[in-house]
Formats: C-alpha cells, sequence, structure tokens
C-alpha cells in the first residue's frame, strides 16, 4: 500500500514516524507545506484551498489512503476533502477521548484536569467543540493556543531559552499544578516533550493522537500492525531514512533532494525517537 501523509510543515514527521513502528511494510509519501507553514495562523479558505491542492497531488501519485497529519487542516478541510475525493481521507484528532478516561481513572485530588494545547484555528473551530460536547462531561478540559510552537519546531529550535521563555509565559496564565493530562493538539508539538516535563508535574500523562491514527488507517486498509512497534528506529544516514518506509519526501509540490533538507528531516526523525524513550 502506498499511504500519502500532509502537514503544514515538518509536524507531520511525528505520524509519519509513529507509522514506521506500526506499518513499516508500507511505501510512503510525506508531504511538507512549507510554503504556507503555519496553517494555526491562515484563515480558513486558505487552509481549504491548500489542502485541497495538496489532495489533488497526492492523489495524482496513486496514493491508497491520504493522512491530514495536521490538526488545523483536519478541523478546517476534512469534510471537504471527503466530499470532493473517493478514496479514505484520515485526519487528526485532539486525544482528548483517552486524556479525560485516563484523569477519570485517578484517585481524585488537587490533579484533576485535562489541558489542551493546540493552535489558534484548531481551538476555535466546531470539531473540537463538538469532541468536547462529547467526551468531555465533566468539563474538566482547559484549552491554551499555542502558536509559536510551530515556527520555533520549523526552525529545529527545540531546547532553546526562546522556547523555553516562551512556554513559561502561556503557562503563567493556568495553574499548572490542576493538570493531570495535557493533550498535544498540533503534530509539532511532539517535537517538545522534554521541556513540559520541566513545567509539569512527575505524574502528569502526555496524550497525541499519532497512535491512533495509525491504527485507524491500518483497520481501514485492512493491515495488521507491527507486533514489535516497540523497536528503536534511528537514522545513521539519508540513505537509510529513505529505505525505511521507501518514503519520498516533498515540499510543496517539489520532490526533496538536497541534503540539507533530507539531514534537516532526519534529525527531525531522530528527535521524535528520542522524546518518546
Amino acid at each position: 500500500m502506498k499511504i500519502g501523509i500532509f502537514d503544514s510543515g515538518i509536524g507531520g514527521l511525528s505520524v509519519l514516524h509513529e507509522a514506521y513502528h506500526m506499518l513499516p511494510s508500507e511505501n510512503y509519501i510525506f508531504y511538507a507545506d512549507t510554503a504556507h507553514v503555519p496553517y494555526g495562523l491562515k484563515t480558513p479558505a486558505e487552509i481549504e484551498s491548500y489542502a485541497d491542492e495538496i489532495t489533488r497531488f497526492l492523489i495524482n501519485k496513486g496514493v491508497d489512503v491520504i493522512i491530514v497529519a495536521c490538526n488545523t487542516a483536519t478541523s478546517v478541510a476534512i469534510k471537504e476533502l471527503r466530499h470532493h475525493y473517493n478514496l479514505p481521507i484520515v485526519g487528526m484528532e485532539p486525544a482528548v477521548k483517552p486524556a479525560v478516561s485516563f484523569v477519570a481513572g485517578q484517585d481524585k485530588g488537587t490533579t484533576d484536569r485535562v489541558l489542551v494545547m493546540a493552535t489558534p484555528v484548531t481551538i476555535s473551530e466546531e470539531k473540537l467543540r463538538n469532541l468536547l460536547i462529547k467526551v468531555d462531561d465533566g468539563h474538566i478540559v482547559d484549552l491554551l493556543p499555542m502558536p509559536k510552537l510551530v515556527s520555533f519546531a520549523e526552525s529545529e529550535m527545540m531546547d532553546s531559552p526562546e522556547v523555553k521563555a516562551y512556554l513559561s509565559e502561556q503557562f503563567s496564565s493556568i495553574d499548572i499544578n490542576r493538570y493531570a493530562a495535557v493533550v498535544l493538539g498540533c503534530t509539532h508539538f511532539n517535537y517538545f516533550k522534554p521541556l513540559y516535563g520541566e513545567f509539569f508535574g512527575e505524574g502528569t500523562r502526555f496524550f497525541d493522537g499519532n497512535h491512533g491514527t495509525i491504527a485507524h488507517v491500518a483497520d481501514v486498509l485492512g493491515l495488521k500492525v507491527c507486533g514489535d512497534s516497540d523497536r528503536t528506529i534511528h537514522f545513521n544516514d539519508i540513505e537509510e531514512m529513505h529505505l525505511c518506509g521507501n518514503t519520498v519526501y516533498y515540499a510543496s509540490g517539489k520532490e526533496v533532494t538536497d541534503r540539507p533538507m533530507l539531514e534537516h528531516f532526519m534529525r527531525l526523525h531522530n528527535r521524535l525517537e528520542e522524546v518518546e524513550k
């Protein structure tokens, strides 16, 4: 099977990397819309236009399924994409349901809430509001926009003082000690997991939608998830990265062949592997 994955930028690599763990035998096309990143600061009409253009591109490349590896694009464009194109299109959904279930199963105390971090567009869209209506019966979920994290990730500023200062500023508006669970509602946010741990308590659990998304893709395509999904995937060179999943990388419609960009992707893959361990 050929699986197409697209995102506004490099956040979707976290979904691709999860796919390497769970569906290692499939072929992949990864499309980073670097010309228009970040989507979280664009209008809904612009996002719909970008998502439609990328979907047509991936269909022309012969993919069997498309993963919209962007919470913002999913929130804005997934309905229209599914209406216009006749192939499975799987979107991202913030992992609010498992986070709420996790908190509900804990002993009641002062740490009793769920924080959803996302882009401003994801937070404002109807899709997330409808999800909260369905799963947040106890009204324990709070929303926190994190617009700058996408740009920090794109610039590979994962552990910089600027990121730490930004997180400190954003978290100053909430009672950080109340949260037993944090939902990473943007695929770019996974790169910063080590930094989150400097602010939240040791018992705080972090949730993202990557595993559930790939599990859903496997179900849609009738594929078996790898039983050894916990194996380490670390790339020592570009050639090794290309061979994993027989992946072709695109940046806004152009195949990525230059070594600096490919090495950038490789470092990001390895970062994702490190932060999950």
